[in-house]
């Protein structure tokens, strides 16, 4: 997927004041699962070595982008710091 300039950056806490839409972001099955194997990725990275990661989602107002270290991530959400969550199913990528 190609994203153009319209990714807003935002801080990470921001994100506990963003609304989310509950519909899946991802069209494609082996993109929600190289997803999940990319924040686990990201998870692994942020607990061993702490290293941040830029994650682009999508609230109700269009696509973000965030750099931060993943502390968690569910079957539901991706864990930030504070317990700042970013629902899985609208998160577009991670690198």
């Amino acid at each position: 997927m190609k994203l153009n300039n319209s990714v807003q950056n935002v801080e990470k806490e921001q994100i506990k004041y963003f609304k989310f839409p509950k519909t899946e972001v991802l069209a494609q099955r082996n993109e929600q699962i190289n997803r999940k194997i990319e924040l686990n990725r990201a998870l692994s990275l942020g607990n061993l070595e702490r290293q941040k990661v830029k994650i682009v989602f999508v609230d109700q107002d269009g696509y973000k982008r965030v750099e931060t270290t993943v502390w968690g991530v569910t079957d539901k959400a991706v864990i930030l710091k504070k317990s700042t969550l970013i629902p899985l199913q609208r998160i577009i990528s991670v690198a």
